[in-house]
């Protein structure tokens, strides 16, 4: 496969429009036509473990929005108001077909991967006017939707109040207003608003890219500490005078203060703990649970396999990454470290 930008080389798309400004790419990827119906999304809606939900807007008051989340039953899908909107998380982990589109975005860093999500909607259907803090390559699948581009927006923007959605009241100055058709795509950079109405039954691909926020580094960070055995151990005392029973100082809490920091320092300075820390994060694929089961197979029997003409594919909708180190490569695999030895560059 190539990559889905047309005229325009990656080094192009990376220095003047990667989070910076839209892209529409007629006819960039063909390949998606038929691939999904309407029907399989509505299906696939309805399994156990698939992560979905349905907006519906008020037939006497558009602007009223309610929001229902999976897991669904068969009514669910049935008598729904005329303006509707149904989406479905991570299609690329319960569709190959799917997950094979990523090839297409090979000059993007597999860890900024999020998922590919697909919604559905009739003619007039949406999920509002809205910003979002990734990257997304907008791909209609099926039928047609009208985008429109706005403003740029940043946490102090205004939201419509009283709505389960993060919406916006207008979209400022529109300086992009088009119909997609089959195969179009549309890259939208973060914070940027925009629009997308059903101009008919239609199918919209989302494959989105996001960055890790600073809560998540934390967090990783944080729980790789704790599980080191020296940092198991109290932090040094500071008993220097006599206080009253009861009283917490202030010297006191400035000291434990500065313990935490030097703990956390000592870590993030450290290169090697840092990447241990982070590497379960940035090789996690968002929907590991519902990944294929693995099962054990020995060299013998992969040879065998391999013999008898069988091929071997990595799982697409997975995330393998590696890190060059002097002594070779190190792999990750959704969130795990992989053992190969002698892997070299």
């Amino acid at each position: 496969m190539t990559h889905i930008l047309g005229n325009i080389s990656i080094e192009t798309f990376l220095t003047e429009y990667w989070q910076k400004k839209p892209l529409l790419i007629k006819n960039g990827m063909p390949q998606i036509a038929g691939l999904l119906e309407p029907t399989d999304i509505k299906e696939l809606a309805l399994e156990e473990d698939v992560q979905a939900r349905l907006l519906m807007q008020n037939p006497k008051n558009p602007e009223q929005w309610r929001v229902k989340k999976s897991p669904f039953v068969t009514n669910d899908l049935k008598n729904l108001p005329p303006l509707h909107t149904l989406l479905v998380q991570a299609v690329d982990h319960w569709s190959l077909d799917v997950a094979n589109l990523w090839q297409l975005f090979d000059f993007i860093p597999q860890w900024r991967r999020d998922d590919v999500m697909v919604s559905f909607a009739p003619k007039g259907g949406s999920v509002g006017r809205h910003f979002d803090q990734y990257d997304v390559f907008l791909v209609q699948g099926h039928g047609s939707r009208r985008w429109q581009l706005g403003q740029w927006c940043d946490s102090d923007t205004a939201l419509v109040p009283d709505q389960p959605l993060r919406l916006l009241p207008n979209m400022g100055e529109v300086f992009f207003d088009e119909v997609l058709e089959v195969g179009d795509v549309l890259y939208v950079p973060p914070k940027l608003a925009h629009y997308g109405v059903a101009e008919d039954d239609c199918l919209t691909y989302s494959f989105g890219f996001r960055m890790p926020n600073a809560a998540q580094l934390l967090e990783r960070t944080v729980d790789y500490v704790i599980g080191q055995p020296e940092f198991q151990l109290p932090v040094d005392d500071l008993r220097k005078k006599a206080n009253r029973a009861g009283l917490i100082s202030t010297e006191e809490l400035d000291h434990l203060r500065l313990q935490l920091i030097a703990a956390l320092h000592e870590t993030l300075n450290n290169s090697e703990c840092f990447t241990d820390a982070i590497m379960p994060l940035l090789s996690e694929s968002r929907d590991a649970d519902n990944l294929p089961e693995g099962f054990g197979v020995s060299r013998a029997e992969l040879k065998s396999a391999l013999n008898s003409e069988a091929t071997l594919q990595r799982e697409p909708a997975g995330r393998l990454v590696y890190l060059q180190k002097t002594e070779g490569l190190e792999f990750w695999w959704n969130g795990e470290a992989v053992e190969v030895p002698s892997a070299q560059a």
